[in-house]
């Protein structure tokens, strides 16, 4: 199956929550799929990040992964997800955001310069954690992405509503037209 960075890659709206999302089916043993688990998905992805990312005139033209630091990268993305995935449950933690400030230290160090993706992720994390309006930031009731909400009324589900709202309203008439149809 050929994998390719598409515009749905990037609904989180900010190039963190993007490479935080590129675990697929993060919670569930069966289907989990980690898209930078294949050298070439994370070779690719700082170009698409460049052209499709909520934040791409914040960084422009993204390199990729400096030599060495694919590791440090994988750890920053993990510390991501786990502090703002529970910030957004109400459960964050002092210990998760010190865990989070380090790996987004320890990459801006190990950056070989700002236009490389391990920078732009730590910098795009370090400004989620400021973000003036938290509440804004939610987990899609479909995939369990992150995602941030900008609709003027604060009121998406969906991390993408061609793709994940179409999958649910879809399910939700298919058992509702089963149900009816059963005596």
């Amino acid at each position: 199956m050929t994998f390719t960075w598409t515009p749905h890659r990037f609904a989180g709206g900010a190039l963190a929550l993007d490479v935080a999302n590129s675990v697929i089916l993060r919670h569930s043993p069966d289907g989990r799929r980690d898209r930078f688990a294949v050298p070439e998905q994370l070779a690719a992805f700082p170009e698409a990040a460049s052209r499709l990312s909520a934040e791409r005139t914040r960084f422009g033209a993204l390199r990729p992964v400096g030599p060495g630091n694919e590791m440090l990268f994988l750890h920053l993305r993990e510390a991501i997800d786990g502090y703002f995935r529970d910030r957004v449950l109400g459960q964050e933690s002092r210990t998760q955001l010190a865990d989070l400030l380090d790996a987004a230290a320890t990459a801006l160090r190990a950056a070989p310069d700002d236009d490389s993706l391990e920078a732009a992720t730590a910098k795009s994390a370090l400004g989620l954690i400021c973000e003036p309006q938290p509440e804004r930031m939610k987990i899609c009731g479909n995939c369990g992405w992150l995602f941030m909400d900008r609709s003027k009324n604060r009121s998406r589900t969906w991390c993408d509503m061609a793709v994940c709202g179409n999958r649910v309203k879809a399910n939700r008439h298919y058992h509702r037209r089963k149900k009816e149809a059963s005596p």
